[in-house]
């Protein structure tokens, strides 16, 4: 019989390796995951030292769309997932600035019959339930990545199967609008079994502008959009930064100052330093690292990548050798300099998330259906597993609500 989720310690673990105990949840809530559901809301958005998170999933298993927990900042502990909201496949989730409304994606190839996935808008309410508002296509297939631009009056959406970035206008009331601007990428490289065409992977800000960056990994470029007043998306000059071909770039990170930007690359397992100029556009290539061990010679693909908020920790996700790679970054020159690897403690973390107290770290373990919660030290930024985690069934998402 299969359990409800809920919160396990590392301690549950397989007798034979030692690894988590995976349990894989229903996809029907009980009655009793209904009352945790509750308890959880009015705990969730009314305690002090309990900080509501949510998490995107993939619904082709036992998922059924977006989950809500809460990490407490006392103990490291989570609250039992409860569903917030049906979607299919709601893969990457955003938050606007004053916390009432979500966006997210929906994975998918076909939307209202047209060759394109979806973006809802949902309103937050009390108990961290999420109420649908509307849905738009999202302009190409299989949208993977949400972000709310420089005023928050814009969503920006990368598809990967459609090989796109686009802009949708959001509303006073926060609904969507439709598309404002469709920047459809054209081009190849050298990769011919992922790289035959466009697969734009994420949209990023540059911090005090109103520049949108786009990882492209099918063409191996970063793209450099002006995001316009009305919600456009204008190519900039320069259009984009260059990585070694072959490369994948599929997310990135910048520093508070955005002089800065460190592009992940999927395929390669890499991440690049650049110097970018946010006035202008103009970057210089500084440094390349892998995110691997010296000597691992198994499949690898990278995945999630963020600044700690202080800014002198860069962790970066393998899935394949299934761990989080941490840097020191150099405050003068902004390099890398490599600390340690830490397990994932399960397989595939697909996304990571750093808390907004800059204390704990939850990675987000796809195929094995778990999140697992780490101490982030004060003084290096190496990570030590707290011995909570809870089931989820495919995560791939994680985004904290700040209240």
């Amino acid at each position: 019989m299969k359990r409800s989720p809920r919160e396990i310690t590392i301690e549950e673990s397989s007798p034979d390796t030692g690894a988590p105990l995976m349990i894989s949840p229903p996809r029907i809530f009980s009655a009793l995951a209904t009352f945790c559901w509750l308890s959880l809301g009015s705990l969730a958005f009314a305690q002090e030292g309990v900080q509501p998170f949510y998490i995107g999933t993939y619904t082709s298993g036992d998922s059924q769309g977006i989950y809500l927990s809460s990490l407490n900042l006392a103990d490291g502990s989570l609250a039992p997932p409860t569903l917030a909201a049906e979607l299919d496949n709601p893969s990457f989730l955003a938050i606007n600035g004053t916390h009432d409304h979500l966006y997210a994606v929906g994975e998918v190839s076909n939307f209202k019959d047209k060759a394109s996935g979806a973006v809802s808008a949902f309103a937050i309410n009390q108990d961290g339930t999420l109420k649908l508002l509307n849905q738009e296509a999202s302009g190409g297939r299989g949208p993977c990545h949400v972000l709310l631009g420089p005023d928050e009056k814009t969503a920006l959406v990368a598809n990967y199967g459609g090989g796109s970035f686009v802009s949708l206008p959001v509303a006073e009331d926060g609904t969507l609008k439709p598309a404002a601007s469709v920047m459809q990428q054209a081009g190849s490289s050298i990769d011919k079994s992922r790289q035959q065409g466009p697969h734009a992977h994420g949209m990023f800000l540059v911090p005090g502008t109103k520049l949108a960056l786009g990882a492209d990994l099918g063409v191996d470029k970063v793209m450099i959009y002006d995001v316009t007043d009305e919600g456009e998306l204008k190519t900039h000059d320069p259009a984009f930064i260059a990585v070694t071909p072959g490369s994948g770039p599929r997310h990135l990170a910048t520093n508070k100052s955005g002089d800065k930007i460190y592009v992940l690359n999927e395929m390669a397992s890499t991440v690049d330093v650049f110097q970018f100029d946010p006035q202008t556009g103009q970057s210089q290539h500084l440094q390349k690292l892998s995110t691997l061990p010296e000597g691992f010679d198994g499949n690898n693909t990278t995945a999630e990548i963020f600044l700690h908020p202080n800014g002198k920790w860069l962790y970066c996700s393998n899935r394949g050798h299934n761990s989080l790679a941490l840097y020191a970054v150099d405050p003068e020159t902004g390099k890398l300099t490599f600390v340690e690897h830490a397990s994932s403690m399960g397989e595939t973390p697909r996304s990571f998330q750093i808390a907004p107290q800059g204390k704990h770290l939850l990675i987000a373990n796809q195929n094995s259906s778990n999140i697992v919660v780490y101490e982030i030290n004060q003084e290096n930024g190496t990570l030590t597993s707290n011995g909570h985690q809870i089931d989820v069934p495919n995560p791939c998402c994680i985004d904290f609500r700040f209240d």
